[in-house]
């Protein structure tokens, strides 16, 4: 994702090569309103995959105890709409007991979770087995995070347990939609959350250590800060 503008006129933001030069005017070109962070502007590109997501629940879906898989960027995003949309306990089940995630107000970070029993689970990981094995009789799995394509849920457990799995892919629906997600995402990180814990999810970092940056992001030494930002402003 590359940013373009400045401060005093907003963002926009493409899915171009970082650091690349892009048509501000061509159609999937998102816009942030004037005064918009850039830490603001790239976490709601995470909220904004959870905001399509999450509108593709039943309705009357009962937020009220939602188990989240998974405790990296598009996670985070998901907790955050989670924390908008008014969910009262948000249980992240992670490994890092002090991942950045557990900032999100309303999130708990927990390292188990027992079988069957959650109501409503959202992969945010791409593991789905996992996550269904957390579900309750009549209970709904949302898939936020991308599965590996052989990846297999457990068909005969999902047709005697009554399940609901929706896949929440960010394109199912219209350009205006899309939009409109983000525009929704912005406006509540910049309304409604302490500007120093949104900047806390993030590091800006200068574009020529991308190369670097990106060899750790496999491995033990990638950046604490969920989202990564390269500048590659003009001095």
């Amino acid at each position: 994702m590359t940013f373009g503008g400045d401060l005093s006129s907003g963002w926009v933001l493409a899915a171009v090569p970082h650091g690349a030069a892009f048509d501000t005017s061509a159609d999937g070109v998102l816009t942030t309103p004037p005064g918009t962070r850039p830490q603001a502007a790239a976490l709601a590109r995470f909220q904004q995959l959870a905001v399509l997501g999450l509108d593709r629940l039943p309705d009357r879906t009962d937020l009220d105890d939602v188990v989240l898989v998974g405790s990296r960027p598009v996670a985070l995003g998901c907790a955050l709409e989670l924390c908008r949309r008014g969910a009262t306990r948000i249980r992240v089940l992670t490994s890092r007991p002090d991942a950045p995630i557990g900032r999100v107000p309303r999130v708990e970070c927990v390292a188990a979770v027992e079988q069957h029993s959650a109501g409503m689970v959202v992969d945010a990981a791409g593991i789905p087995h996992r996550a269904a094995g957390l579900l309750a009789k009549g209970g709904i799995l949302g898939l936020l995070g991308t599965p590996d394509p052989m990846s297999q849920l457990p068909t005969l457990g999902l047709h005697r347990a009554g399940w609901t799995v929706v896949g929440m892919h960010e394109l199912t629906g219209g350009l205006a939609c899309y939009r409109d997600a983000y525009t929704t995402a912005v406006a509540w990180l910049m309304w409604h959350l302490d500007p120093h814990l949104v900047d806390g999810w993030c590091r800006i970092v200068p574009g020529e250590a991308a190369p670097a940056v990106y060899a750790t992001l496999d491995g033990t030494g990638r950046p604490a800060a969920p989202v990564v930002i390269f500048s590659w402003e003009q001095s």
